[in-house]
Parts: C-alpha cells; sequence; structure tokens
C-alpha cells in the first residue's frame, strides 16, 4: 500500500463520504516469472480484479476497506501456488473475506489455526493503510478464531485427513477479495451495500469469477451460501458457461440452521453433490 500506517484512526476519519481504495498500488509482479500454470493465471486475474476495484467510490456507509490480496500477499501466494493445479473440479465459492479469516490470513474461510497449522501456509502480513481501531491486522498471530472458517476447515480436516486429499479435486475461492466496514468496525458483506455500489462492485466479481472458472476447468462450482451460489449462478449463465452451480450451507454463526448442526447437513449435501466420495480418507 501506498499510504501511511502511521495515523489510521485520523486517516480514517478524513474519508468522510468518498472511500476510494489508492489507485497508485501496483502489485510485485514476482509471481509471473513461472510458465503459465493455473495458479499463475488464476493469481493474474485476481490482481487485475483487485486493480479495477481500487478506482471504485463508496459512500459514507462504508469508512473502512481492507484488501488482502494487498497487505496479505505473501501468505495468499502461498496458498494459491500451493494447492492451486491443473485437475481440480470443483471451485467452492465464499462471498468476501471475514475480518478474523481471510482478512487476517490472506485465506479464505482463513481461520488462522487451520491456515497456519493445517494448510502450513507461511509468509509475511502486512497491514491496511487505514486500520480500524477495533479491527487491527496481526495476520497469522491473530489469536481471534473466526467461526465460519473453523467450521469450513475443520469440516474438511475431519473428512478428508490431509490437506492434499481435499485439494486433488476442489479449490477455495471468494468472489469479493474485500472487506468493507462501517464506522463502528461492524463487518459489511457486499449484499449490504447500497444497491448502485453493491451492483457495480459485483459486475467486477462477476467478470473474474467467469476468468477464474475458465483459468482453473473446473465442472462444478459450489456456493457456499446461497448469495455466493445465485451470484455465481446468474453470472456464469450469463457469460454462457454451462458450467455446473449448487450450493451448500454457510458455516456462519449468524445462521441459526448453522448452529444446530451445519457438519451434518453439509456432508448430506456433499453426498448428494456426488462430491463426499472424492475426498473421503
Amino acid at each position: 500500500s501506498q499510504l501511511d500506517n502511521g495515523d489510521a484512526g485520523q486517516e480514517g476519519k478524513h474519508q468522510e463520504a468518498d472511500i476510494r481504495l489508492d489507485p497508485n498500488w501496483t502489485p510485485a509482479p514476482s509471481c509471473f516469472c513461472r510458465n503459465s500454470t493455473a495458479a499463475t493465471r488464476f493469481l493474474q486475474a485476481e490482481l487485475d480484479l483487485s486493480a479495477r476495484l481500487r478506482m471504485l467510490t463508496f459512500g459514507e456507509t462504508v469508512r473502512y476497506i481492507y484488501d488482502p490480496l494487498d497487505y496479505a500477499w505473501n501468505t495468499h501466494r502461498c496458498y494459491v501456488e500451493t494447492y492451486c493445479h491443473g485437475g481440480q473440479n470443483v471451485l467452492f465459492l465464499g462471498m468476501n473475506p471475514g475480518p478474523f479469516g481471510m482478512a487476517q490470513t490472506g485465506v479464505p474461510f482463513g481461520e488462522v489455526k487451520f491456515v497456519r497449522d493445517w494448510l502450513k501456509i507461511t509468509g509475511e502480513v502486512g497491514r491496511p493503510a487505514v486500520e480500524h481501531p477495533k479491527r487491527r491486522i496481526t495476520g497469522l498471530a491473530c489469536t481471534q478464531s473466526e467461526v465460519s472458517g473453523a467450521r469450513f476447515w475443520g469440516f474438511f480436516q475431519e473428512l478428508c485427513g490431509e490437506p492434499g486429499n481435499f485439494f486433488r479435486h476442489c479449490f477455495v475461492h471468494n468472489l469479493c477479495p474485500l472487506v468493507f466496514m462501517g464506522e463502528s468496525g461492524k463487518n459489511l458483506t457486499p449484499p449490504e451495500l447500497p444497491a448502485a455500489e453493491r451492483d457495480t462492485l459485483l459486475s467486477h466479481c462477476d467478470t473474474t469469477l467467469c476468468q477464474v472458472v475458465t483459468a482453473l476447468g473446473v465442472s462444478l462450482v459450489i456456493g457456499v451460501g446461497k448469495v455466493a451460489e445465485q451470484r455465481a449462478r446468474r453470472a456464469l449463465s450469463e457469460a454462457g458457461f454451462s458450467i455446473r452451480v449448487e450450493g451448500i450451507m454457510h458455516p456462519s454463526p449468524r445462521n441459526p440452521l448453522a448452529n444446530k448442526g451445519w457438519a451434518s447437513v453439509v456432508r448430506t449435501k456433499l453426498e448428494e453433490l456426488g462430491v463426499l466420495s472424492m475426498l473421503t480418507k
């Protein structure tokens, strides 16, 4: 990031009704020195999206924006280059980073314990240019657990045993890479943004989803939550893709049904979709 971290609180107060991510930011090109692998194509699509989203403006509802593809690039790249490869035909699609998941680690649903201890992701995590004082980024040292991420990766750890048994057939990605927060630090998902801002944001994300699906060559997209499922189905259909789109329940603690046995519900759904047998250790 090109902005000064020195006084995040004061910087945030000056951004009254027009928040724009720094348009002068450019990604480090070090990951593109290799041949054009699935991981390289995937990373390029993500960085192109990040650059386009930096040109968008958001009104007074949004006071803080974090982009893990900027400050958590090292760990995110480690995740992609380790686990993204040809032959994966299932893409699990989340909506956007959680404040104690990907926002901290650069990994979708990236609850710190599972990212560090199961996925074995390493790397330095920086900080956003402007941080909310109650939502500091501490990277892999973060002690706050994210329930959604713990449920998601905990389920697949128990099911698959080793990460390789999951990533042999599957990969995990978020539709939108940005974290949005209000003045109080409350997390705002893209559907909670004002309609015009939401639609512009997600139109860019839809375009990149199509690029990602092409780069990975997947045949099944599984939306994690209804919103991700519906958005993927619409975006891929309108772009002319004949790719199967399904969905599983979101593991968020905001969802009362998820608090009553999310793992059992998802296991049954994956069995119905024909995915469970691919993952059983």
